[in-house]
């Protein structure tokens, strides 16, 4: 009996296994099988070339169709001229008339890539408030009322919402925790694209989907152009020297807990491209999850106190104005070798919603770690802490 229930055990264990690997592989296939034929009365032209993305996919089909395919499994036809939808279009692929207009715009890094391309009179409804917007022209279309307050990611205005006839909201991944509200909007027949620019490794992966955005407002030549702007100027560093610098990338909240980015972020592969280590190249967690881990602040000390170089992400928290402030957040960072050099920086609060400054921010991480003046560089996103 006892070695039956033991081959039970096994078989299940086995039974388990494979389930869970055709699963991955169906999910996987899904996303990456380059299957184009969607309807039997659309003819494939040919996909959007990327160089860098890989969270989203372009496919472009005869009469103005444009299949726009995200990793989450969310699919968008752009019916460009309004033509009747095909019968056997998947019921699942939302179909868009036209471009997008009278959007509801919550994930802020993407107005940046609007704004770089002339589009945000695409936008009507924003879910940030003017006086938290660092691009200049998107607060100054809030404050004379081109683009409108509707509440934030889990609480939308949705009276104003349908007042708008909102054509299509624009989420950040933090909608992933409010489901019912993506629910909602659906229900009221606004279909919700989720931006995961976010999740992509390369820095320049995530400034490459100004040309998801350029598609949706029909303007993919401003959105080449946009892109092309930040390759070349990250080009333009050529092959940049490893320094051997360890650098972290941290912030503190109000109970002491640190968190820091992943080492498949953006953020860390921008340390690496400017000649940086990024030192928590050992921390775990899925792939398409949240950028950042929590850490006690033993623990970050016990990793992170020999790091050559700290940096303060201001984005989350409120700025650090002085190397005196920095230390109040915890007694243990006086001990930390980046503070004894004088080696720590801080993140201006506009690095998050302007992403379409990657290779300036690279250009900066650059002069941090290989300067030996930095008060005689101009630094638009980083300051150094004195």
């Amino acid at each position: 009996m006892r070695q039956f229930k033991k081959v039970i055990l096994l078989v299940s264990i086995l039974f388990a296994a494979i389930i869970s690997t055709s699963c991955g592989k169906s999910q996987d296939a899904q996303w990456n099988s380059g299957d184009h034929d969607i309807s039997t009365a659309l003819s494939f032209d040919h996909s959007m070339d990327l160089k860098y993305a890989t969270e989203f996919s372009i496919d472009y089909y005869d009469d103005g169709y444009i299949l726009i395919s995200i990793s989450d499994g969310s699919r968008f036809l752009l019916n460009t001229e309004k033509k009747e939808v095909p019968e056997d279009l998947d019921s699942e692929i939302v179909v868009l008339d036209g471009t997008a207009q009278n959007i509801y715009l919550v994930a802020s890094a993407t107005m940046d890539m609007f704004h770089s391309i002339d589009a945000l009179d695409h936008i009507t409804l924003s879910g940030t408030k003017a006086e938290n917007w660092y691009i200049e022209d998107a607060k100054a279309a809030m404050e004379d009322g081109r683009i409108q307050y509707a509440g934030k990611y889990n609480a939308p205005d949705y009276e104003r919402i349908l007042a708008e006839n909102c054509g299509l909201a624009v989420e950040s991944t933090m909608i992933l925790h409010s489901p019912d509200v993506k629910e909602k909007l659906e229900s009221f027949g606004i279909p919700v694209l989720v931006d995961h620019s976010s999740y992509e490794s390369h820095p320049l992966g995530r400034t490459e989907w100004v040309k998801l955005y350029g598609a949706l407002t029909g303007k993919e030549e401003a959105a080449d152009a946009a892109f092309e702007e930040q390759e070349v100027r990250y080009q333009q560093l050529g092959d940049v020297e490893q320094t051997g610098k360890s650098v972290v990338f941290f912030y503190i909240t109000s109970n002491e807990t640190v968190v820091v980015r992943k080492p498949n972020d953006y953020v860390a592969k921008m340390i690496e491209l400017a000649g940086g280590t990024y030192l928590f190249q050992d921390l775990g967690g899925e792939e398409n999850a949240s950028s950042s881990v929590n850490m006690q602040m033993e623990e970050f000390y016990t990793k992170a106190k020999d790091a050559d170089y700290l940096v303060y992400n201001s984005t989350i928290e409120k700025a650090v104005v002085s190397m005196d402030e920095l230390l109040t957040k915890s007694e243990l960072l006086q001990d930390f070798k980046a503070v004894r050099d004088g080696n720590v920086w801080c993140t201006t609060q506009n690095v998050y919603q302007e992403s379409m400054s990657t290779g300036r921010m690279i250009e900066e991480f650059h002069t941090m770690l290989t300067s030996e003046d930095t008060k005689e560089n101009e630094s638009k996103y980083m300051y150094q802490l004195q």
